[in-house]
């Protein structure tokens, strides 16, 4: 039977995997990689490796064909937290979440070749990036699920009023990232650079969508803010502490990537960044929501000391 050491290890792999797809992802964008396998599921007709064709350059294959080989990382990892969890006899809610895992990497293969196959799209592409911060957050969520005690208390750690509030900045995160994908999608990386079939764009003005996504991290930051001074008035646990100060430190970071990007003309490494910090933030929000209600050990019971006369 797995130990709890090996779930929360395997857990833990499953976090870095569904963040690391979504990283390679925007690699194979900013390289103009997105059709260096042309379809899907092969990578070319009669061929599900690369091929020597003189339309598709080489690094560009290459590049496309290795995202699609850690598609199996990825669900091997999810393979082996359900069997982990299956073979611990985990509690149902973690094998709820272990399972949501492989069905979710089945799901964002089948958009990738959607993505593929309609020639990148922009609403495709954004919907294939926002279904892997999807996969990040509940991996995040389950990694927390899994390190708590089956039959451990269920507890509270925060008033209803700032779970809320907490519920209000994941809902600012979630459209800071569509704004996101919205700025990608109008954007000069489109994932490809073919003169005969360019790739459709977002056609609306870029700086309009900057701002907006610039005006949503302001304000997801200022939520977090608000929740951090209400938890330190009513009190809060280390663990929640700790994943604030993160949380708050990675979205600085990422506003300072955003800014960078913007006055340098978008560079194409800083968007891999740029998106791996995303990922990032999904993880430690989810860390965070997951923090606020928990499952704690139960008390041992002390055995009373015998009096003498």
């Amino acid at each position: 039977m797995p130990s709890l050491r090996v779930q929360r290890l395997i857990a833990f792999v499953v976090v870095l995997t569904q963040a690391g797809i979504s990283v390679t992802g925007a690699i194979v964008r900013v390289t103009s990689s997105g059709l260096g396998c042309p379809t899907w599921p092969q990578c070319f007709p009669g061929s599900f490796t690369p091929v020597t064709v003189a339309e598709v350059p080489v690094l560009h294959q290459i590049v496309e064909f290795s995202n699609r080989m850690l598609t199996f990382v990825v669900t091997l990892a999810a393979a082996a937290i359900v069997i982990a969890v299956t073979r611990a006899h985990r509690r149902r809610e973690v094998q709820i979440y272990a399972w949501l895992m492989p069905g979710g990497t089945v799901l964002q293969a089948v958009i990738g070749g959607i993505t593929v196959r309609t020639g990148l799209l922009w609403w495709t592409v954004s919907v294939h990036l926002l279904a892997s911060m999807l996969m990040v957050w509940v991996a995040a969520v389950m990694y927390a699920k899994v390190s708590e005690p089956d039959d451990g208390i269920p507890t509270v750690q925060a008033p209803k009023p700032l779970r809320l509030l907490t519920i209000f900045s994941a809902v600012a995160l979630s459209a800071t990232l569509v704004a996101g994908t919205l700025v990608t999608g109008a954007g000069p990386h489109a994932g490809d650079k073919s003169v005969e079939k360019p790739v459709e764009r977002l056609q609306v003005e870029i700086t309009t969508l900057v701002h907006l996504h610039g005006e949503l991290l302001v304000a997801y930051l200022a939520l977090l803010i608000g929740l951090a001074c209400g938890l330190a008035a009513v009190g809060m646990t280390r663990a929640i502490r700790l994943r604030l100060i993160v949380l708050i430190a990675l979205v600085c970071s990422q506003a300072l990537v955003g800014l960078v990007q913007y006055f340098t003309d978008v560079p194409g490494a800083l968007v891999a960044i740029h998106v791996g910090g995303a990922a990032a933030c999904v993880a430690a929000t989810a860390a965070l929501w997951a923090a606020l209600r928990t499952r704690e050990p139960i008390p041992a019971l002390t055995k009373p000391v015998p009096q003498t006369a």
